[in-house]
């Protein structure tokens, strides 16, 4: 790849300034620099250059924060269209030229001391340091401390020549020590005059390389070494490191320190070695990105990212910046540059295969790494000797853009399996490889192949610490990983971080609660659904109705129950969404999705239909809700496997036992096939249904009446939508009532009758699109009448001020009309801005029957009890009530027994040897009182004919009731079921018998 690059001209080697890593001893590439920048202090100092042949004697002034570079000064640069001036201090007579709009920051004469021995102007031990921001344009000076002599343009500077401060370049002298131009030097801070140190500055050796003061090449002087110390060349700072030199370089100023003070700025550390980078000058390999920019351009808009503003700003930007690329680095560990060159840098050899290298180094190679290769010289074909390979190694970076063709070993092997691939389907990174990876793999197939590497591409941002640093081993601020999945899992982790900003490209503050906030609001609620079905399943079994087996997925489709046709049609949805996002590589928008889905399943699907899973509406019905809801589980597990596969997994290895011809693992399944769109009608009506419930549950908190208050009058439901009203009065009706406590539901389309129409601007909708006409158009809505809002509603459409405004624009809100004679503790109202619940909340003490139930549900989950578990209730309701109760629980003993899955027994039924393990008085349930007693289940025999059985033998017939006894109840019941209710035989004490019906036993 790298000899391609050389053939085609699109490698060079030059001496370019770079950002440079004196802890690495390394140049870093452009984005390595942008990684790691920090907040810290420099010196901020003004320094003088007399001017040569000044008739005023004036010198020029230059600030810098880098005072270090000082010694390597070949020039003063300004800028040609900005005013300067040449002003006289009126105490010292010192003159100096400055732009005229940085001439405040010249230095009050206030600061002035008295003079040192060396002429300093300022003590640099007594100055105050200065605050961030101590460059900025506000004044520092005494608008009477100096004289103006004269304004000059900067284009007439140019070519001045200026004594320099030191003295260690002089043989520059001839072309060097004058003044250039350029538009770089602002007015914002210094004083309009930059110094120019070719080796430490880009700027710097692009105007020094323009206006041939320096020649381009690799023969730059340099006189900071590898380490950061001076040379031999600086030979008053040899050996010092330069930032630590920068004190004393300031010292040595000798008269010529006018300004000193402290400067806070953003400042370049290596991403590695957390030490301040310089600028500096160093021999490199480079790509000519600059050449192929243009096309770098068009390869970005032929990708697809998500979020897409990083690739339209963030990326296009760097893009349109981009600068030759620096692929070659000082370091000993690295892949070797196979670049071979002469003694004199003449001849060179570009190796591009280890085949290659040993056809012209004539040795065996097996190992490309320095120490394995270095010695191996190659015969130059001009007669200049041998040629020997360069120092530097392959910037870690360059093999990373490389990825795509090097982990396959192309163009040696896999030709054919890389040029059908490529470019690669999706990569995905975090938002600092902007300016990394996405770059380099964008810069080398451009440069290869002319077209992107990656046809999309997921950018995720940071995640940093609860208190939103960096995440930071030092300081230990965040959990340990291990600790979270120990407590939480993988799969709550991984949900945790999809569903969060990060996955958007935003940084996100990781906190151990939000992971443990999967596991509440995802996994239970999921779980538990898993559970009922099981639970209902396997209490089919133990009911004697054999192994549970879904029915036929097809065969549910022609459900009638109207939840059943909701659920499979949400669950369709479900799918058809994940597949939508996942295409679209959304990941962020899956989980609220799936929130959603199993809140519906759980709370709605579930919830509502208990009855029908525990077995309450007949066997047949069971298993068709049992079959939905497991084929449900089953398609939500395969939809959701790709981002919990541990959860996922355990809920299938336990489905796929009921279904032949199962995967052995969800992980071989492939994803759920859409299968339409399912009843969009029914969707939407169980939609509102549970906006309904909710509206209606607001009511009650409102009033502090309880759901298992019973309410006696009728709930409205009043909606335009008649087809809504149809479903929300037939199909859905005892949903909405039992699930409310209420007795009657009665649905209304005339919206004037109970309510009052008004007509709202949705501005969140509305503000971007409208902008300024917003206002005209907000007037007129909020203006219509409620004839105009009906229209409106009814066309679905309206044009104001030229503006078409559609369903989705316009907020039409309800305003309850009390009917005459109410109060609001009698009748009151809540509505969404799309259906409006009217609620009668005088209570109904005859129906306080939800309340025992409610109790007895109670006293199961006290005594530890699973739904499986079969136990007797006996009610006994005291003295005073009995009369009353027993006449209630009569006429309520159908609603009763479907509650609770039994019957409700009176004491005197109850058998002498019964066993009660748990039992509970309650007091005030609607100013009534009854104790709850929950036995194990009991034999109760016909004595009579058990006696005939045995001719009248009681002992006998009392070993036969003990053997009875000592039976599992419940695979008795299955014993006796499995006869069909016919008679039913058994040998005891070798007396043949048979029971006559059930009514041998209870």
């Amino acid at each position: 790849m790298f000899e391609f690059l050389c053939r085609f001209y699109a490698i060079f080697l030059y001496c370019q300034v770079m950002p440079y890593s004196t802890g690495l001893k390394t140049p870093l590439s452009n984005f390595e620099a942008n990684l790691n920048y920090k907040e810290v202090p420099d010196p901020e100092i003004m320094v003088t250059f007399p001017i040569v042949d000044d008739p005023h004697n004036a010198s020029f002034v230059a600030w810098t924060t880098t005072p270090w570079t000082l010694p390597s000064n070949l020039a003063l640069c300004v800028n040609a269209k900005f005013v300067y001036v040449k002003v006289t201090n009126k105490v010292t007579g010192s003159t100096y030229v400055v732009a005229e709009s940085r001439m405040s920051q010249l230095p009050k004469e206030k600061l002035k001391t008295e003079s040192k021995p060396n002429g300093d102007v300022t003590d640099s031990k007594n100055a105050k340091p200065k605050s961030k921001g101590s460059n900025s344009n506000k004044s520092s000076t005494d608008d009477n401390s100096y004289e103006v002599l004269e304004k000059l343009p900067g284009a007439s500077l140019v070519g001045q020549k200026y004594i320099p401060l030191f003295d260690y370049f002089q043989e520059f002298s001839d072309v060097a020590f004058k003044v250039v131009a350029d538009n770089y030097v602002t007015d914002d801070s210094g004083t309009g005059i930059v110094h120019c140190a070719p080796a430490f500055g880009e700027d710097d050796y692009r105007v020094c390389l323009e206006n041939h003061i320096i020649e381009k090449g690799p023969d730059l002087i340099v006189a900071v070494d590898d380490d950061g110390c001076f040379t031999e060349r600086v030979y008053d700072f040899k050996g010092r490191y330069v930032k630590d030199a920068d004190k004393d370089i300031i010292n040595a100023q000798k008269g010529r320190l006018l300004k000193q003070g402290n400067f806070t700025h953003s400042y370049p550390f290596c991403w590695r070695s957390e030490t301040p980078l310089i600028y500096r000058a160093v021999p490199s390999w480079f790509v000519r990105v600059e050449k192929i920019k243009d096309q770098l351009l068009e390869n970005n808009k032929k990708t697809y990212w998500v979020p897409d503003f990083v690739k339209e700003k963030r990326f296009h930007n760097w893009l349109e910046n981009a600068r030759d690329w620096a692929v070659s680095r000082s370091r000993f560990w690295g892949t070797p540059l196979p670049v071979w060159m002469s003694d004199d840098g003449k001849e060179m050899r570009v190796i591009s295969s280890i085949e290659e290298l040993e056809k012209e180094s004539g040795e065996k190679v097996t190992d490309l790494h320095r120490h394995k290769i270095d010695h191996l010289t190659i015969p130059s074909k001009h007669g200049n000797g041998v040629l020997r390979r360069v120092d530097d190694v392959f910037d870690c970076w360059f093999e990373s853009g490389a990825m795509p063709y090097a982990y396959i070993h192309y163009p040696f092997e896999n030709k054919e399996l890389f040029e059908t691939n490529f470019p690669g389907n999706f990569v995905a990174e975090g938002l600092d490889q902007t300016r990394g990876w996405f770059y380099t793999l964008m810069v080398l197939s451009t440069a290869l192949f002319g077209k992107p590497a990656f046809q999309n591409l997921i950018c995720n941002g940071l995640v940093l610490a609860e208190d939103g640093k960096k995440m930071s081993k030092r300081l230990k601020n965040y959990p340990a990983p291990s600790e979270i999945l120990n407590e939480y899992g993988a799969d709550a982790l991984r949900l945790y971080i999809v569903n969060s900003p990060v996955v958007r490209a935003e940084p996100l503050r990781f906190k151990k609660e939000g992971v443990f906030g999967m596991i509440r609001d995802v996994f239970l609620p999921w779980y538990n659904a898993y559970r009922f079905l099981v639970q209902n399943a396997k209490r089919l079994e133990i009911e004697g109705f054999g192994v549970f087996t879904p029915l036929d997925k097809s065969a549910l489709k022609n459900s009638s129950n109207v939840l059943d046709q909701w659920i499979n049609s949400a669950t369709q949805h479900l799918v058809h969404f994940v597949r939508q996002e996942m295409n679209a590589y959304r990941l962020y928008t899956v989980v609220p999705q799936l929130l959603k889905f199993l809140d519906d399943l759980t709370n709605i699907y579930v919830r509502f239909n208990r009855k029908r899973l525990k077995g309450r509406t007949g066997e047949e019905d069971c298993k068709i809700a049992l079959s939905t809801l497991y084929h449900v589980l089953l398609t939500s597990c395969k939809a959701m496997a790709p981002l919990t596969p541990f959860f996922t997994e355990v809920l299938y290895q336990n489905l796929r036992r009921v279904s032949e011809g199962a995967e052995e693992s969800i992980h071989y399944c492939g994803f759920p096939e859409e299968e339409g769109k399912g009843d969009e009608r029914i969707v939407e009506s169980v939609s509102r249904m549970t906006r309904i419930i909710d509206l209606a549950r607001n009511i009650r908190e409102r009033h502090n009446k309880p759901l298992k208050t019973p309410l006696r009058w009728e709930m409205v439901i009043v909606h335009p939508d008649n087809d809504f009203l149809v479903d929300i009065a037939g199909k859905l009706r005892e949903y909405v009532l039992e699930e409310l406590n209420i007795r009657s539901l009665v649905p209304c389309n005339d919206s004037l009758k109970y309510a009052s129409l008004r007509a709202e601007p949705d501005f969140s909708v509305l503000g971007k699109r409208l902008g300024k006409s917003m206002g005209v158009v907000a007037k007129e809505v909020k203006g219509m009448c409620q004839k105009d809002i009906l229209a409106f509603e009814e066309a679905g459409e309206l044009n104001i001020a030229g503006h078409c405004l559609k369903l989705s624009d316009i907020k039409v809100l309800r305003d309850f009309k009390r009917p005459d004679n109410t109060t609001e503790e009698e009748i009151d109202a809540a509505g969404d801005g799309d259906v409006l619940v009217i609620l009668d909340l005088r209570p109904d003490d005859s129906l306080f029957e939800s309340g025992i139930v409610n109790r007895i549900q109670k006293l199961r989950k006290k005594a530890s009890l699973e739904p499986t578990d079969v136990v007797e209730v006996y009610f006994s309701p005291l003295e005073k009530d009995a009369s009353t109760l027993k006449q209630v629980l009569s006429s309520q003993e159908q609603y009763v027994r479907d509650a609770i899955g039994s019957h409700l027994l009176l004491p005197e039924t109850m058998p002498s040897h019964a066993v009660i393990f748990c039992e509970e008085t309650f007091h005030g349930v609607y100013d009534m009182s009854f104790t709850i007693s929950l036995s194990t289940p009991s034999l109760v025999f016909n004595d009579e004919a058990l006696l005939s059985l045995y001719e009248g033998n009681s002992s006998s017939a009392q070993g036969l009731q003990v053997y009875l006894r000592s039976r599992d109840y419940n695979n008795l019941k299955f014993e006796f079921q499995a006869g069909n209710g016919k008679d039913d035989d058994f040998a005891h004490k070798g007396r043949y018998g048979r029971f006559l019906a059930p009514t041998d036993l209870y």
